[in-house]
């Protein structure tokens, strides 16, 4: 059992920020209801494997373990069935352009003169108030907005996105963390409140070292440029002779140690690389050059074996396929094999979250649009006349 197990959510979401937090809810024991449009369904159905494949990969991600439940909340009998829902519900989760819900009399407000426990969480892009809240978006609106494309790749590269949808998971877990905190005040006060988050918070919020670092210097960060922009020390990715391989930079006291082990003996007498304080830009330059040729001459596995004996703190460049071959990710959990309902056992991402008297569990199948229609609306005490109104023939 989980560590939310009875607690139940209401998700009034679509695409990434919205169900991806409901999703980790679910894996922490909460039954989630996902309210879909009758018929369609969240967009991110439409987001196909390819041109011959039709399954999508995010809709599955996202909501993994949830039941669906088709209403159409602009039409009078889904909105009064929702409110009806709210009154046994402790989360709705919603992601929709902030005044949508409110325009629809589904608002925290009106909610929480139903439910005064209810916890009322909305994702945005922009945020809540300001000149851009009624704009819509997605994770590359949020990771564009937030300065992270302006970070990224080397000096002369175009604007180069992350190659995942960070703003949006970002935003998931920062919700998350809303709803946690408002869980956790609700036990000493019995009320629920509002709880909302935005990618261009949360991309702000991620970036909390590189902005601070903007106000103090008053300067761009700049690219990353195989390493990260401010970091100005031995740190960041190496060619081997057959990958990449990256170094997470050490204290003067191990550097001696790294250098030995990388074959290159006449840094680690060099006294001007020996400082806590980062070695002058073309000292780090003439050093980092050395540290690229010594790297070219063996590959990643070699090199992954010599730095692990010499206590050196690195990563080897994986893909997914490398990451997936990896055990201790299947021993962690972070990947899993679940049950789905069909009883064949499935891969799925895990949960990043150990806990010992309350493990989470991911599931392995999304739901049909409505599959769970009339199971729902039956346990929440509606009559077969009053399903068979909202659901129609």
């Amino acid at each position: 059992m989980g560590p939310l197990a009875g607690i139940r959510v209401l998700e009034a979401a679509f695409l990434i920020q919205g169900p991806q937090a409901a999703a980790l809810l679910r894996d922490m024991g909460a039954d989630v209801i996902k309210i879909e449009l009758p018929g369609i369904g969240d967009p991110c159905r439409y987001i196909p494997l390819s041109a011959d494949d039709d399954r999508s990969a995010t809709f599955v991600a996202c909501n993994r373990g949830k039941r669906s439940l088709a209403l159409d909340l602009r039409q009078k009998k889904g909105a009064d069935a929702f409110r009806r829902l709210v009154v046994d519900a402790d989360i709705v989760i919603s992601n929709f352009t902030p005044g949508t819900l409110d325009g629809w009399g589904l608002g925290y407000d009106d909610l929480a003169a139903i439910n005064p426990r209810i916890i009322w969480a909305a994702g945005s892009t922009f945020g809540p108030v300001g000149p851009d809240a009624d704009r819509g978006g997605a994770d590359l609106a949020g990771q564009a907005a937030g300065g992270l494309i302006s970070t990224t790749g080397r000096d002369g590269d175009l604007p180069t996105p992350v190659g995942a949808f960070i703003a949006d998971h970002i935003g998931s877990l920062n919700m998350v963390a809303g709803v946690l905190a408002a869980l956790h005040e609700r036990e000493r006060s019995g009320h629920g409140q509002r709880v909302e988050v935005s990618l261009l918070g949360g991309q702000i919020w991620a970036q909390a070292t590189e902005y601070t670092h903007y106000f103090l210097s008053g300067k761009q960060p700049g690219r990353a440029n195989l390493g990260h922009p401010i970091i100005h020390g031995i740190y960041g990715l190496f060619e081997t002779s057959d990958g990449w391989i990256g170094i997470v930079g050490m204290p003067p006291e191990a550097r001696d140690a790294f250098f030995l082990a990388v074959d290159c003996p006449e840094l680690a007498i060099d006294e001007r690389l020996q400082s806590y304080r980062p070695p002058p830009p073309e000292v780090l330059a003439e050093a980092k050059a050395q540290l690229r040729t010594a790297f070219r001459k063996r590959t990643t596995a070699e090199w992954s074996s010599v730095l692990r004996e010499a206590g050196v703190r690195y990563g080897e460049v994986r893909d997914y396929h490398g990451a997936a071959a990896d055990a201790g990710v299947w021993e962690n959990g972070y990947l899993a094999e679940a049950t789905g309902d069909d009883g064949t056992p499935r891969k799925v991402v895990g949960n990043p979250i150990r806990m010992g008297r309350t493990p989470l569990q991911p599931g392995a199948t999304a739901p049909e649009i409505g599959e769970h229609s009339q199971e729902v609306l039956r346990e929440a005490g509606f009559s077969d006349e009053e399903i068979g109104e909202i659901l129609g023939p």
